[in-house]
């Protein structure tokens, strides 16, 4: 497997040792997730002898892309592209979105996205008195979770079935009031 390489161990141990100097106030970490309209279910069940009819797109497939940053006191340069993310794409959020928001000494961390790697990123964030730092590949505590993710969606699945409600609605989190202790938490774990 890739995180077991030497290669990557040494970068993943490089950045853990890297970790025990930064201040949690001065990280920003980048990511971004999308939604498609091509993730709509193709099947269905409906009572025996009655046919399932559910709408649904198709051939015009569109993703939403939503982008942003999480500092230790909450969201941060939150952004909606109409999109899939793209170089272009991204050099225009942090242009536009991210760069404004920085204070001088921020460290922005991001993954190793092609994207995120093109060196106007650097320099834009660094004109604003802030450095760039990349996630080593494969955090193996990440993997896990990701593991995890197909289950926890087969159990909303089952749970929708069961009980006749859209999938996820009553594991979903309200995020709509975001406690900054919340990010507080997550940031002061060790992610090596």
């Amino acid at each position: 497997m890739e995180q077991d390489r030497a290669d990557v161990l040494k970068r993943r141990r490089k950045w853990g040792e890297s970790q025990v100097d930064l201040e949690p106030e001065r990280l920003i970490f980048i990511d971004e997730t999308w939604a498609s309209t091509d993730m709509t279910r193709r099947n269905g069940r409906a009572r025996k002898g009655e046919r399932l009819r559910a709408g649904i797109p198709f051939g015009h497939w569109k993703t939403t892309t939503f982008v942003a940053g999480l500092r230790l006191d909450g969201i941060v340069a939150p952004m909606v592209i109409d999109a899939p993310i793209n170089g272009r794409s991204f050099r225009t959020y942090v242009e536009k979105v991210l760069v404004p928001e920085l204070r001088p000494g921020d460290i922005v961390v991001m993954d190793n996205l092609g994207s995120h790697k093109a060196p106007i990123i650097r320099e834009m964030i660094e004109a604003a008195g802030g450095s760039l730092l990349y996630l080593p590949p494969l955090q193996p505590r990440l993997q896990s979770d990701r593991k995890r993710l197909p289950k926890a969606q087969g159990n909303a699945a089952q749970s929708q079935r069961a009980n006749h409600r859209p999938p996820l609605e009553h594991n979903r989190p309200d995020h709509r009031h975001h406690h900054p202790h919340r990010s507080q938490k997550l940031l002061q774990r060790r992610w090596i």
